[in-house]
């Protein structure tokens, strides 16, 4: 099992759902309204859709059929108990044209899914690191082929596992070249810290995690990695781990100023995602919504292991960020947009069409049976729709977040879609395919 910072899906679970890949594609419309006819009664609202970008035209709109499809698979999850609540947008041809919320935000207190809740993305921070990163690689400030020890001095003398024994132990010598700042970009690094086998070199990546609690400040915990070895040489095998948040380091070193203040101040506050930010930033009177997981009968219950230290005390790349559905679909028509949304341009189309592009073709969450995904610069890229298990299309560019946010961009289909929840999936948690089934409706 993997939990890569915002999955925790065993490889079996994707091998029931490539046999049952069909229904994600050719069936997957026909079963989401079956779903509407049987549950019109379930609940759920539509909200007047938030003010971003140019208002849709009518050639824009989703037919009434898939609106109401649309309704009721994602109220279904909550109707069923599986989920607490969702907050979802889709958006066609640069224009916002659906908004649907669901359910509770906190289920004891009755609290419900609002437009303005807020949600821990976790590692959908990253794509937020890639973006502030290449802001500063427009300004000549970083050079994605800049060595890392040149912002964090103490990563010239990491060394790479050059050798394992039977019993897992390893030997470890010098690295051949020094890590890139397109390898942490990348995931190419050799750096990990999200296994968790019993592998002894696993096991060493996590511990100490540098996630956890009282670790003192992005610099301190970065300063940890350094005296772990690569797992292989820079450029030769995407893993994911803690890169992006050595380049949350990166970038506060070349900006000159704290990492969660050039994100404010170059990208968030352009951008008008104001409700975006880490958890120490907030005011003390915003809730986020409520984490959950599933206990041995399959119900909901809250899961309190993240609530005092997630995101608190330092300002992590990989996994941190508490934002909205609104402000994220700004960050994603942004990027849609070839990097320009409302008149305020944040990266060039060329820096957008470098971030987009396969940089590695294949290999992206194999470990978990998936095939067909490549990468790009701080997120995934379908490389071949014919083998994935996803509903997408070659080119389409996503990422999702451990605790159930996701966001989807195809540019083929002139499709965005964000979808919002807050559930730490567990051992009798079920497969989170709402935001699938959101993307099949949502395509033109």
């Amino acid at each position: 099992m993997i939990m890569a910072g915002h999955l925790r899906i065993t490889p079996e679970h994707f091998d029931r759902r490539r046999r049952c890949r069909g229904s994600l594609h050719g069936r997957a419309l026909s079963s989401a309204l079956g779903v509407a006819l049987v549950f019109l009664a379930c609940g759920g609202s539509s909200p007047p859709l938030p003010l971003i970008g140019e208002p849709a035209s009518e050639a824009d709109q989703l037919s009434w059929l898939r609106r109401v499809a649309l309704d009721r698979v994602i109220d279904y999850r909550v109707w069923t108990g599986a989920r607490a609540g969702f907050v979802a947008l889709a958006a066609r041809n640069g224009h916002l044209v659906y908004a649907r919320t669901s359910g509770q935000a906190d289920l004891a207190s009755d609290v419900p899914m609002t437009l303005d809740t807020r949600f821990h993305l976790s590692s959908m921070t990253k794509p937020v690191t890639a973006v502030a990163a290449m802001i500063l690689v427009e300004e000549g400030l970083l050079w994605l082929d800049d060595p890392v020890e040149e912002f964090i001095p103490s990563f010239a003398d990491m060394q790479v596992v050059t050798s394992r024994d039977e019993l897992g132990g390893w030997t470890a010598g010098p690295l051949a070249n020094p890590i890139l700042v397109r390898h942490l970009l990348t995931f190419t690094s050799g750096i990990g810290g999200y296994a968790e086998t019993d592998d002894p070199l696993d096991r060493a990546w996590r511990s100490p995690d540098i996630e956890a609690a009282n670790l003192g400040t992005l610099a301190d915990r970065i300063a940890i990695i350094p005296k772990l070895p690569l797992y292989e040489e820079p450029g030769k095998k995407w893993r994911y781990g803690w890169s992006l948040d050595v380049l949350a380091r990166v970038i506060e070193v070349a900006a000159g100023e704290p990492y969660e203040g050039f994100l404010r101040r170059r990208l968030l506050e352009p951008l008008g995602m104001d409700s975006t930010g880490f958890p120490d930033d907030l005011p003390a009177n915003v809730s986020i919504a409520t984490m959950y997981t599933h206990d041995e009968t399959e119900s909901l219950v809250h899961d309190p292991q993240f609530d005092d230290y997630y995101g608190h005390g330092w300002t992590p790349g990989g996994g941190g960020l508490v934002s909205t559905a609104p402000d994220f679909m700004r960050l994603a028509l942004m990027l849609a947009g070839g990097g320009i949304l409302d008149g305020v341009r944040i990266l060039a189309p060329e820096t957008v069409a470098e971030m987009t592009r396969l940089q590695v073709p294949g290999g992206v969450l194999e470990d978990m049976g998936i095939e067909g995904l490549g990468w790009g610069l701080g997120m995934s890229v379908v490389a071949d729709d014919r083998k994935t298990i996803m509903p997408a299309n070659d080119g389409d560019f996503w990422w999702s977040g451990r605790f159930g946010t996701h966001f989807w961009i195809s540019p083929k289909k002139r499709a965005v879609v964000v979808v919002m929840q807050q559930t730490e999936r567990g051992p009798y948690s079920d497969l989170p395919v709402t935001a699938s089934i959101v993307q099949v409706l949502a395509m033109p």
